[in-house]
Formats: C-alpha cells, sequence, structure tokens
C-alpha cells in the first residue's frame, strides 16, 4: 500500500531535524503493533511517502491515526502551537502488482530529487533510499547528531533505527 499524508494547506509538517526523527521513531515503535511492514519511506518537507503491507483491511488506518495523534501533539508542544498538521486523513492505493511496487519504490525514493533537493536521493537522509540500495547504516541518529557541534543536514545520509523489508523479502533493521 502506498501512502501519502500532507501538510495542512500543503504547508511544513517538519519544522526541524528532530521532527523526523520522532515521526520516525513513532512510526518504528507503532509497526509492530498495528502489524505493518515498512518497505520504503520519505519524510519530505510538507507531506510523507510510506510504502508498507499491512496484515488486516485495517492495519493500515489504525497505525496512520495513531502515527498522526502523536506527531502532532508533539509538534504542537515543541513549538508551541496549536491545530492540525494534516490535511485530512491519509491517502492511500494498493500495490497489486510486481511493476507497480517497484514503481513505487522509484517514486518515493526519487521525491526529494524530483523536487530540486539534492542531485541524487542517496544525498538525501530522510528516505529509506540508503539502506534499499546499498544497506548503508543511519548517517545520523540522535547519538552523532548530539556529537555535532552543527545540525545534521537532510543531505548527509539517512536516520532511523526502521526495519525496512526489501523487494527480494530480505529485512534490514537500522540501528539508531
Amino acid at each position: 500500500m502506498h501512502i501519502v499524508q500532507r501538510g495542512h494547506n500543503r504547508e511544513a509538517s517538519f519544522f526541524a531535524d528532530e521532527d523526523r526523527l520522532y515521526y520516525l521513531e513513532q512510526l518504528q515503535r507503532l509497526l509492530p503493533g498495528h502489524g505493518c511492514a515498512l518497505h520504503a519511506y520519505v519524510l519530505m518537507t510538507n507531506h510523507v511517502h510510506l510504502l508498507l503491507t499491512p496484515e488486516t483491511e485495517t492495519s493500515a488506518g489504525q497505525l496512520m491515526k495513531h502515527l498522526s495523534q502523536r506527531y502532532v501533539q508533539y509538534v504542537n508542544r515543541t513549538h508551541r502551537r496549536s491545530g492540525t498538521i494534516w490535511e485530512g486523513r491519509f491517502r492511500s492505493s494498493l500495490v497489486q502488482t510486481e511493476t507497480y511496487l517497484l514503481t513505487c519504490y522509484r517514486y518515493i525514493e526519487l521525491n526529494p530529487v524530483r523536487a530540486g533537493m539534492v542531485k541524487h536521493p542517496a544525498e538525501y537522509r530522510w528516505s529509506s533510499y540508503a539502506e534499499n540500495a546499498n544497506g548503508a547504516p543511519p548517517a545520523c541518529s540522535r547519538k552523532t547528531m548530539a556529537r555535532q557541534s552543527s545540525r545534521c543536514s537532510p543531505r548527509t545520509g539517512n536516520t532511523s533505527g526502521l526495519t525496512v523489508i526489501l523487494p527480494c523479502g530480505k529485512r534490514r533493521t537500522r540501528k539508531s
């Protein structure tokens, strides 16, 4: 299933690297409990793409409901704001063929390139590209961010700690 969730009025949904890390941490925590397997993701400035396989008809909806609630509460508390971040409910499309599956992988992981944010998808750290393409370890986690004098750039590789299931069925887990 390809899921897209857009920011309200197409405004920013992520305001700092810590916001993206929090979103990915919550996604990692919620996936197993909701019976969803993650295959690919990208966190753009004002929207999110996820490629996942839900175990049941309600798995994806429940995952997105809880993920959205946690993230909005976190952002509102952290950035002293109120109201929603997301533009209504997420949109989703079923992935029923291998051709469409590979198209979704490319679409999701090349999104930062199409948006002109980077020249190559490996330069964008807020996607699953580095892991799916070559099993690269996370380039920036909370621990490495604390050691760096400057904030991690969105162009320095990947992050998270998510278990991503590759098209071949292998699992790779990133450690934060």
